[in-house]
C-alpha cells in the first residue's frame, strides 16, 4: 500500500474533511472530521441507531466504530461489522440492537 502525504485542507467523497499533515496510510470511511486538534465523530438519531437498514449499521461500520447519539447525547460503539450488530453505550449501560 501507497503512503500519501497530504497538507492543507482535505475533502473526500467518502465524508473526510479536514486539515492533514503528514502521512496516511489505509482506508478513512464515515464522517471523520479533524480540524485544529479535535475529532468530530459521526453522528446518528436514536432511531437511526435503531434500524438495520440505516447507513450508520450498512456503511462503514465493525467493531469499536464510535457514534454520537444526538438524541441521548451518549456515545455509542459498534460491537461488530453485521447491520444487526448490537450498540453498546460508551459505559456499559444500554444496548440497542438495530432490527
Amino acid at each position: 500500500m501507497a503512503n500519501t502525504t497530504f497538507s492543507g485542507p482535505v475533502i473526500s467523497d467518502n465524508g473526510f474533511v479536514g486539515a492533514v499533515t503528514g502521512n496516511t496510510t489505509g482506508t478513512v470511511t464515515g464522517n471523520v472530521v479533524a480540524t485544529a486538534g479535535y475529532i468530530q465523530l459521526r453522528t446518528a438519531t436514536t432511531a437511526q441507531i435503531a434500524s438495520a437498514t440505516d447507513s450508520v449499521n450498512t456503511t462503514g461500520k465493525v467493531a469499536g466504530t464510535i457514534v454520537f447519539n444526538t438524541t441521548l447525547g451518549t456515545l455509542k460503539i459498534a460491537t461488530g461489522s453485521s447491520a444487526t450488530s448490537t450498540w453498546v453505550n460508551a459505559d456499559g449501560t444500554t444496548a440497542v440492537t438495530p432490527s
